[in-house]
């Protein structure tokens, strides 16, 4: 059963009142206090994650997954600080559901996540800068970045931030003796094996946080969850991305879009075939679903769901040339609403200025004042990220946005 709610757009609510004015003051302030402390170095350290931002809001129509009339849906909890993610929540007023966002970043690169108009926040981002010095890559650093985009509740989404960098560093780690002898093939085994086992990781853990089958809720808490995951690995010669959902990696080479993933949708010729040849359907419902329920044909975790919904990721690999711009890693919230272009476009455009980035206000509305005292980014990087989740916004995105921009000329 889908809820079909009327959302206030941004700038309904916005009028000259003292109050209204007061509250945009509020959130302009809190943006900046944001992006000082990530100047500053308060906020996570390069390697984390960024944090959630919340805000309570209407429910989009199109959901990933049909949610069933009894609300058996895993409810989401509210936002909490662990040692591998520094989350940074904002409470906003719940009758009025504007942007509130978490911004990280270096120098070079930026990250931006925000509820948007969805009432729960499922996305989690990932980013460990200097993960490891395997001999796969010639004992030269490895860069991760990964978009998680869950449906069910948010505890697939945290639980792959949380592990997924640590599959990744013991497979990267493991005795070469261990591993095919081609460089592609290890890589491509190297990211296989960290979805695999990141997959194994959520059949085994329920929303409560709770290991196997000890803490006495209903089986179905585990069952029900599930994730996307787009996770890039930068070396100084090389892009593996590795994709398992419809969230999305975007090269942007001389200004060009090049994708480095594709959406795993249940109506794509080659996964419909896939589906039906493991005993699936795919049913239109508010779109094409597996089984009328789930929106993406590959995620981690939908336990209930398996065999047909696999975990399997598509890999590519590409090597890395000097007309590389920059690296665009999001969730669905932004790419049903922006194309690949376009958004290489925007952050072509950001990356490539020149000084300090300019101040912007994401809360401003049509009728706010001159955006002269906005959030202040401290790095263009952020700002590009900033600007792509501004844009999904205007053009009325319904789900959460979460955008990683890496500029490839200073990694």
């Amino acid at each position: 059963m889908i809820d079909f709610v009327r959302p206030r757009m941004l700038n309904e609510e916005d009028d000259g009142s003292p109050a209204k004015c007061r509250e945009r003051r509020r959130r302009r302030i809190e943006m900046r206090r944001l992006a000082a402390l990530s100047a500053a170095g308060s906020s996570p350290q390069p390697g984390h994650g960024s944090g959630d931002g919340r805000v309570e809001g209407p429910r989009a129509s199109g959901a990933k997954r049909i949610r069933a009339s009894d609300g058996s849906c895993i409810p989401s909890s509210s936002s909490t600080s662990s040692g591998d993610d520094a989350e940074a929540p904002v409470a906003a007023p719940q009758q009025q559901p504007d942007v509130v966002a978490a911004a990280t970043s270096v120098e070079w690169y930026g990250v931006m996540s925000v509820s948007g108009r969805s009432r729960e926040m499922e996305d989690a981002i990932s980013v460990r800068t200097g993960l490891c010095r395997p001999e796969l890559s010639r004992r030269r650093p490895v860069h991760f970045f990964a978009v998680f985009d869950g449906h069910g509740g948010h505890h697939v989404s945290r639980l792959c931030r949380e592990k997924m960098h640590v599959f990744l560093e013991e497979e990267l780690t493991r005795p070469r003796e261990q591993r095919p002898a081609d460089e592609d093939d290890a890589w491509r085994e190297v990211m296989r094996a960290s979805f695999r086992r990141m997959d194994e990781a959520t059949m085994n853990t329920c929303a409560c946080g709770s290991v196997g089958s000890q803490c006495g809720c209903h089986p179905m808490e585990v069952a029900i969850g599930g994730s996307t995951a787009v996770a890039a690995v930068l070396t100084p010669d090389r892009i593996v991305v590795a994709n398992c959902g419809d969230s999305r990696a975007v090269l942007c080479r001389g200004g060009k879009a090049i994708p480095l993933s594709r959406d795993h949708k249940p109506d794509r010729p080659d996964e419909l075939a896939r589906i039906e040849a493991a005993g699936g359907r795919v049913i239109h419902v508010n779109g094409a679903r597996v089984e009328g329920i789930l929106a993406m044909s590959r995620a981690i975790g939908d336990k209930y769901l398996k065999p047909v919904v696999t975990s399997e990721p598509e890999i590519i690999y590409t090597a890395r040339q000097a007309e590389d711009d920059c690296l665009i890693l999001a969730s669905d919230g932004l790419w049903d609403v922006l194309s690949s272009e376009l958004a290489c476009e925007v952050a072509f455009e950001c990356l490539r200025g020149e000084g300090s980035p300019p101040a912007m206000d994401l809360n401003s509305g049509a009728g706010a004042e001159d955006n002269v005292n906005g959030a202040l980014f401290p790095s263009r990087s952020v700002l590009a990220a900033a600007l792509l989740t501004r844009l999904a916004l205007g053009r009325k995105s319904w789900d959460n946005i979460s955008v990683i921009v890496v500029d490839l000329k200073k990694s």
